[in-house]
């Protein structure tokens, strides 16, 4: 067992072969071409785009695809999203954004017409997706929602903001969900549509290499052959989040084993008082319980992964992962930080850019405080939401 691995439960073991080489094979890459470039496009504020090419040949961006996908198991595709979030979190949300939430929208709740114009060129970063549900004033509650969708003879007129969207100004096509009347659909709004606007949003000091934008739809006509048919509620979008979640809840493992190797490898070759500072009690009790926390992460992330391929998983349980393994990676990378002292806060250690992007990670795909509602509520049969 290599102890900076880490796999102290040998959850090895557990693992199909498939799973082991996709793990492996994503791995990989990461450290080849993932790792190198990111220190550059964080300083930059860019999206490093020269991925994607690879990502769609990795199969990563089609993985979880009914048909041409890659066919990877649950589990396998959770492994996928913690080796790349163990690169960066930009990496990891935007092949999240595009192979779950977009390339789910229009998989589960599109027409034929629409999946097969979209999804092929989705899976292969032909095109890219964003998926536009949040707005300035409508996050944890996406029922407050101020888009609006109007019927004018046969086509849809859209109206409103979104903000905060991932991967907004590059993509291609935007599933963009909407208020009509009592009903919510979503809607593909192709970009270069008229009144359809995109903007990136500058400033960021988490997710710099993160395509954030904010999406502006001003009357923007769309045709009814444009709305996804299966999607007349806020349950669709909700499906789609819990999708994401799932590789929130794997990636999040990534970025928290890579905060423990740094602190481990410096805790014990950083000489203190004459010793490696690994030796002394404080620093050892801060590796055993990054190692405890990642490893309960880990095992939740599996039994999820086994629930879900047995259809027997509950949106209540992806929220208690998401919960717990991002709280406890961000804990891990405060804790790394420390370990290194004002190493820490520099970028030949990757530690200060995990803590900075895990601060945006435990607050999108649903806070922490609201998962914990939702938990809450399924163990006691009562809503403390407002």
């Amino acid at each position: 067992m290599d102890p900076a691995a880490p796999d102290y439960y040998g959850l090895e073991g557990l693992l199909t072969a498939e799973e082991r080489l996709a793990r492996d094979t994503v791995g990989e890459f990461v450290d080849r071409e993932v790792i190198p470039i990111v220190p550059a496009a964080v300083r930059e504020g860019r999206f490093p785009r020269q991925l994607v090419p690879r990502l769609a040949e990795l199969g990563i961006l089609g993985a979880r695809l009914r048909g041409d996908g890659a066919g990877l198991s649950a589990v396998g595709y959770g492994l996928v999203m913690q080796e790349l979030e163990r690169g960066d979190s930009a990496v990891r949300s935007f092949a999240s954004v595009q192979g779950a939430l977009v390339t789910h929208a229009i998989d589960a709740f599109g027409s034929d017409e629409q999946r097969e114009r979209w999804l092929p060129a989705l899976a292969a970063g032909r095109s890219i997706g964003c998926f536009a549900l949040t707005e300035p004033d409508a996050g944890s509650n996406p029922a407050a929602m101020r888009t609006r969708a109007k019927r004018d003879g046969g086509d849809w007129v859209l109206s409103g903001t979104k903000r905060w969207i991932t991967n907004g100004s590059m993509a291609d096509v935007a599933v963009v969900w909407a208020r009509a009347g009592e009903t919510f659909h979503g809607f593909l709004v192709e970009a270069g549509a008229p009144g359809f606007q995109s903007s990136e949003m500058t400033g960021k000091w988490s997710m710099r290499a993160s395509d954030t934008s904010e999406l502006s739809l001003a009357d923007v006509r769309v045709p009814e052959a444009a709305r996804l048919p299966g999607a007349t509620s806020l349950r669709a979008p909700l499906s789609c989040l819990t999708e994401a979640r799932y590789g929130i809840a794997w990636g999040a493992i990534g970025a928290a084993s890579a905060c423990y190797r740094v602190a481990r490898d410096y805790a014990t070759t950083r000489v203190q008082f004459d010793r490696p500072i690994g030796g002394h009690q404080l620093v050892q009790a801060k590796l055993v319980e990054m190692l405890s926390g990642i490893t309960t992460s880990q095992l939740l992330a599996w039994r999820l992964g086994r629930l879900k391929e047995e259809g027997a998983l509950r949106p209540q349980q992806v929220s208690l992962a998401k919960r717990h393994n991002v709280a406890h990676a961000l804990w891990t990378a405060r804790a790394a930080r420390d370990v290194l002292g004002a190493n820490g806060i520099v970028d030949e250690y990757p530690v200060f850019r995990h803590l900075a992007n895990l601060e945006t990670v435990v607050t999108y795909e649903g806070t922490h405080d609201i998962h914990t509602l939702v938990v809450g509520q399924d163990l006691t049969g009562l809503s403390a939401f407002a």
